[in-house]
């Protein structure tokens, strides 16, 4: 894979790195204030900027139409990088490749090719307003194309967005029909309404749709939503994101136990040892962690590459490759869930108590993996699963499997 692009006359990267030795420093850099961050909430536009600036909102777009054509499992390994430090900011850069694969996978050529170019020559960041459980969006016909007009809640990255992947049912026939939007045309109003316990950096909020122009070209109707196997690939997108964020915050959650585990935690009176780090029962605790890291890894790794080999098949996925991949996404999805949610609330068992400081805000990751996790219930993976071990059935294609 190519280093960061120079072709736009827009771009300017930060270095010729790799996209590897981007993030990394990108990391650093989000490291050095999201403990701040986190405790104010609101919009990371520094952070944002910083990645428009870097060159990496352009990943997975082709070399052709000037990105970096970056394979799935390097873009999700990038979001994991970012996630360990940051899972807000990981969050939305995640969501910008899940709109540009929504692009891809709904629209015909003549669509997403321009927008891929647009974006990376003036550096679009693309914002969420494509929620299929919030029906309150409606669409009309007009006389030059359709309106919509109402509200959407979940709005990840809509705030400082250029372009907004938006979602309303047709009022004559309930279907679900999807647009790109510029951000600031006439009738959007995005709030700044997020105020929940964990990624509180997405921006993930409501929006209002009053009299909203949407032109014929801007709907994403051929080949349209869900039409075929590889159409179908975008939930599974959407879901190994999630366990590659989850991942992320379990492994920078781990790292932050070890160090204070190293530096600060004290040795238990009765351990015998010296040191909180010689301590038996600390040492089988890291153990464990290790070992279930170690398992939703390989589960997160396998699905990432299963979901490259069928983005390369296009429109000759079948419908069996295409469940080969949803098993695969919906294991990791569970394991990262299981593993993450366990190491973040145990990490205080091997840090001890002065952990606790509000200073330190350990509790975000917990906070951020809990919120995050409930995103769809986990639970329906399981029976998917079920289902498949028991009766050699593949998931149901949906917005959410």
């Amino acid at each position: 894979m190519q280093t960061l692009l120079e072709s736009s006359p827009k771009s300017t990267p930060r270095s010729t790195g790799t996209p590897q030795d981007i993030a990394r420093a990108l990391a650093a850099e989000f490291a050095r204030t999201a403990i701040a961050r986190d405790a104010a909430g609101g919009t990371p536009k520094t952070e944002r900027d910083a990645l428009r600036q870097s060159g990496l909102l352009g990943l997975i777009v082709p070399r052709e139409y000037g990105g970096l054509g970056a394979s799935w499992a390097e873009t999700l390994g990038i979001v994991r990088e970012l996630a360990r430090v940051d899972s807000s900011v990981a969050h939305v850069f995640a969501f910008q490749h899940l709109l540009l694969a929504t692009v891809r996978l709904f629209g015909h050529a003549d669509q997403w090719q321009p927008l891929f170019e647009n974006t990376i020559r003036e550096r679009w960041f693309w914002g969420n307003a494509l929620n299929p459980l919030d029906t309150r969006t409606v669409s009309t016909v007009q006389p030059q194309g359709l309106e919509f007009n109402g509200q959407k809640s979940f709005c990840s990255g809509g705030l400082d967005s250029d372009m907004l992947l938006a979602s309303a049912l047709d009022a004559s026939s309930g279907k679900l029909v999807i647009a790109t939007l510029p951000t600031g045309r006439e009738g959007i109003h995005l709030h700044p309404d997020w105020n929940n316990m964990g990624q509180r950096q997405t921006d993930s909020g409501s929006a209002d749709f009053h009299r909203v122009r949407v032109y014929h070209d801007e709907v994403l109707a051929d080949p349209g939503p869900l039409s075929s196997p590889f159409a179908c690939l975008r939930p599974l997108i959407a879901q190994l994101i999630l366990s590659n964020i989850y991942l992320g915050i379990a492994e920078g959650a781990l790292a932050e136990a070890r160090r204070y585990t190293r530096e600060q935690s004290r040795a238990w009176p009765g351990s015998g040892v010296d040191n909180a780090h010689q301590d038996p029962y600390v040492l089988g605790t890291y153990g464990e962690f290790w070992v279930a890291l170690e398992g939703a890894r390989l589960l997160t790794d396998r699905a990432a590459h299963s979901l490259d080999a069928a983005w390369q098949r296009e429109l000759a996925l079948t419908e069996a490759q295409r469940g080969e991949v949803a098993i695969h996404v919906a294991s990791a999805k569970v394991s990262t869930t299981r593993v993450g949610l366990d190491l973040t609330s145990r990490m205080f068992e091997v840090a001890g108590a002065r952990a606790t400081s509000a200073a330190l805000r350990f509790d975000r990751y917990w906070r951020n993996l809990r919120t995050h996790t409930l995103h769809d219930p986990v639970s329906y993976k399981l029976k998917e699963l079920g289902q498949w071990n028991l009766n050699e059935t593949y998931p149901t294609p949906s917005f959410y499997a």
